[in-house]
């Protein structure tokens, strides 16, 4: 298999990486030192802005007119951001008074973070609604400079330092946003830009498992992180399939509804929390690992080459 099949995977790429960072958080290797907090939470953020800016940058200008398409916007808004956000809410309210609320603060950036931006590029590639991904995407962003402040604020008040947390948003979002408009004409080869991008996702997650620091918590408490991102993950993803899929909607807009429920952004989780809220990092690293089994589900079983075509055979045959 040649290299750049691998690195084009998202699904190898990330599970590689979750192998390499667990291996060096558990042998001892990851360079803290070097590697502090305020280092790993500038290098995240760097990394970040530009992976949003190449990948925002894919979104066309045309049909992006929220007025035109209210219907889409509205469900972009109440999937990637409403439902999507539940499951880490309650999870966190649930464990605020133990002796672990601190690390389960994580839950609350999860919570707050948008959609994945890769969810286009992955909506093009299983023959999702393009357009659909395209327009959501850009509203949804657009609203989470207001949407995380809000969040975060709601769940944390006063432990959280909003001015700074106003200020990491604007660059992690804001400045993507406007970047991402200039760049809508250069033209990348796509496997040269997913190869980049899964690189990155592989820096960051070793970035951040990595350099966690799991020892001092009791087993009980990464049993329920580990649920939590299962039900938001799997629970959400497979359920947003069942009843889109009993209520006769077609394979298109199923797939990028499923992205946007179940696919979160942990790369500005991490870039936040790692700035704001250090502790939090167990719940995100946590659900990181989650996440990864459920994108290589996804790619394996759930929008398999295989089932996509018998999908679309149907439709086309109706």
């Amino acid at each position: 298999m040649k290299a750049m099949t691998l690195l084009t995977s998202s699904a190898f790429m990330m599970m590689a990486a979750m192998a390499v960072a667990l291996v060096t958080n558990f042998c001892g290797w990851f360079p803290s030192e070097t590697l502090n907090p305020d280092v790993r939470s500038n290098l995240t953020i760097g990394t970040l802005v530009v992976m949003l800016t190449l990948s925002m940058s894919r979104i066309p200008l045309q049909n992006l007119n929220p007025f035109k398409y209210g219907k889409s916007i509205c469900r972009a808004i109440f999937l990637g951001m409403v439902v999507a956000s539940i499951i880490p809410l309650v999870g966190y309210f649930l464990l605020k008074d133990t002796e672990y609320t601190k690390q389960a603060a994580g839950l609350v950036f999860i919570a707050a973070t948008p959609f994945a931006g890769s969810v286009l590029p992955l909506s093009i590639i299983l023959r999702g609604d393009a357009e659909h991904a395209a327009r959501g995407t850009i509203v949804v962003y657009i609203l989470s400079l207001v949407w995380i402040p809000f969040i975060v604020w709601l769940a944390l008040g006063d432990s959280v330092d909003m001015e700074f947390l106003v200020i990491t948003v604007l660059e992690l979002i804001g400045i993507p946003l406007v970047l991402s408009r200039l760049l809508t004409k250069l033209k990348i080869d796509k496997n040269i830009l997913a190869a980049f991008l899964n690189c990155c996702i592989f820096f960051m997650v070793w970035l951040s498992v990595g350099a966690t620091n799991f020892s001092g918590n009791e087993l009980w408490i990464f049993i329920v992180f580990i649920i939590i991102a299962i039900l938001r993950s799997f629970g959400l993803g497979l359920g947003v399939e069942k009843v889109e899929k009993k209520a006769g909607i077609h394979w298109g807009q199923r797939v990028t509804d499923i992205l946007m429920t179940s696919y979160k952004n942990k790369g500005v989780a991490i870039a936040l929390c790692v700035a704001l809220y250090p502790p939090g990092m167990v719940a995100i690293a946590t659900s990181i690992l989650v996440e990864i089994t459920w994108v290589a589900f996804m790619d394996s079983v759930l929008f398999s080459k295989k089932r996509m075509e018998k999908e679309l055979a149907g439709e086309a045959a109706e």
